[in-house]
């Protein structure tokens, strides 16, 4: 009687509605070769990844002319003739850049259609390559210089 009762017990545990079904852990879903290949996959992916992105650097992910040549950056004047000169030198570039953006910006003005043709020295002495005047209200470009020289 008393295996009567446990085999009924045992028979209504397993019909349950209340049964879970199986987990990954209880049934063969692709077998041992499937987890071998993925545990591979996981070890070798990031060693992958670091090999291509850390291999050969120099030439892959490098932009040409992008630093400044050593020369002109790493060699600092103490002499007051090399000072002097690298004085000279930066103006003579700073002037060079200047006239080009002049340039354009006559260029610029010769395509466009504005209501107010400006000479490029009215550009040079508003520092302005179109005609955008500085705003006069409270907030907006000039504002702070304004309130500075006590102009609100």
């Amino acid at each position: 009687m008393a295996s009567r009762t446990l085999s009924r017990l045992f028979r209504s545990a397993r019909s349950s509605p209340f049964r879970l079904p199986p987990t990954l852990a209880t049934h063969e879903s692709g077998g041992s070769n499937l987890e071998v290949f993925k545990f591979g996959m996981y070890i070798m992916f990031p060693i992958g990844w670091m090999w291509y992105f850390g291999t050969n650097l120099d030439t892959r992910f490098s932009v040409p002319d992008f630093w400044p040549a050593p020369e002109t950056t790493h060699k600092i004047p103490f002499e007051k003739e090399e000072l002097k000169q690298m004085g000279e030198r930066l103006k003579a570039e700073r002037l060079e850049r200047r006239r080009k953006r002049l340039e354009q910006a006559r260029l610029e003005m010769r395509e466009g259609d504005t209501d107010e043709m400006r000479q490029p020295e009215q550009i040079e002495q508003t520092g302005q390559a179109n005609n955008v005047t500085i705003s006069t209200g409270t907030f907006g470009r000039g504002a702070i210089e304004r309130w500075a020289r006590g102009k609100s």
